[in-house]
């Protein structure tokens, strides 16, 4: 029997096709006019998918690298920093500003939960240098509230920064960047841009550039000001993956063209999408009688679920690539075997969504042993799909 292989995992996500087409054939030399100009067109292009008029970077890196950049360009040793929390990638946060020596302090929330603003209000006060988070806990399917979040740091002033890691919510959620007063938004290649891992981009305020003139921990590579200077001439401070901007520069394209030849049109449909197939994919798997992990604060990248009570969400994951070659996400550290992960970010499309849960129902009937009612799942999603399409601009949220 023919089998596809087909990743829903919120990262790496399905490659654009013309994106992977273009990276096979690109071999310009990054210093040469040619390449600066596809650069600067990138640079460009993703302070529109970003939502920004803020000078954005790009790095060859994982989205980790700019986390610790924006650990190590903003902070000395000492300054004390307040990390936000719930999950394995709040947690990385923690670890980043240890190594950096900073003191910290931390507003926790149990996984799959957000924080409450009292907590936050009480650990905030003008001694705390940054503030860092994530806009989507992808550990656990859990998105939070960065404009409300915003609005209680903003109340210190600007001796204050916040830091807002958005690689899988850049995409897939609304950011209001000026608006709000976001200081550095972190987004990278792999999630809702459709290419592969490797680059890591993000946009960072004036206020976050000042305080680099007086940081002193140790920078080289992830040093901001030097690939700002570089940047300002279309070019990378080092050699830069240059086949994945071309593919980025591809994406990018492909997104300008859901806004009908507006990219901040098509980034806006693109949300929406994710949107929808979170909506979907939420009716389906309650239909189903499975739990939501994060039923109070969902995020629109990705769903986490519980499986039935007594089974391993491993036998979950074997399932789906054994009989469907489909890959789907396990559970983080301590949340391994708990929960599994379906992504929504980037180039998944309705049909995928529907083909995913009617995959589920049949996961479910092999490894619990019970009957499943065939289509239950996909019935509850076109039910969303079909509120959607008849007039609705934005897709039930939460159900």
């Amino acid at each position: 029997m023919l089998r596809k292989s087909r990743l829903f995992t919120p990262g790496p996500t399905p490659i654009l096709p013309a994106a992977q087409t273009t990276m096979a054939s690109y071999a310009t030399h990054h210093r040469t006019a040619d390449f600066r100009g596809l650069f600067s067109r990138v640079l460009s292009d993703l302070k529109d998918f970003v939502g920004t008029s803020h000078d954005v970077l790009v790095l060859a890196c994982s989205g980790t690298g700019v986390m610790e950049g924006s650990i190590s360009n903003l902070t000395s040793p000492g300054d004390k920093v307040l990390v936000m929390s719930a999950g394995t990638f709040g947690e990385r946060w923690c670890d980043l500003a240890k190594a950096f020596g900073c003191s910290l302090e931390v507003v926790s929330a149990p996984y799959g939960e957000t924080f409450r603003p009292d907590d936050l209000r009480q650990k905030l006060g003008s001694e705390v240098r940054a503030v860092y988070l994530q806009a989507t806990e992808s550990s656990t399917g859990a998105r939070h509230d960065i404009q409300g979040i915003a609005q209680i740091v903003r109340e210190q002033g600007d001796g204050t920064l916040l830091v807002v890691d958005a690689i899988t919510g850049l995409g897939t959620t609304h950011f209001d960047v000026h608006g709000w007063g976001v200081d550095i938004i972190i987004g990278g290649s792999q999630k809702a841009l459709m290419i592969p891992p490797g680059l890591a981009y993000c946009a960072i305020s004036e206020r976050a550039w000042r305080r680099m003139e007086s940081a002193r921990s140790p920078r080289y590579y992830f040093d901001f000001r030097r690939a700002r200077k570089a940047a300002a001439r279309g070019e990378a401070a080092y050699t830069p993956a240059t086949s994945l901007v071309a593919g980025l520069a591809t994406a990018l394209e492909f997104i300008r063209q859901m806004g009908d030849g507006d990219l901040v049109r098509g980034r806006q449909a693109l949300i929406e999408n994710a949107e929808l197939a979170a909506g979907m994919t939420r009716a389906g798997v309650q239909a189903l009688g499975l739990r939501l992990f994060a039923p109070t604060c969902p995020a629109a990248a990705l769903t986490a679920i519980q499986p039935p009570n007594g089974i391993d969400s491993g036998a979950i994951i074997r399932e789906f690539r054994d009989r469907f070659g489909a890959v789907v996400a396990n559970g983080q550290g301590d949340m391994k075997g708990k929960l599994f992960r379906i992504a929504h970010l980037g180039y998944y499309d309705s049909l995928d969504t529907f083909a995913i849960l009617a995959a589920l129902e049949q996961v479910l009937a092999q490894v619990t042993g019970r009957a499943v009612e065939s289509g239950v799942a996909v019935r509850a999603a076109q039910e969303i799909y079909s509120h959607y399409r008849q007039g609705s601009s934005v897709p039930v949220s939460a159900l």
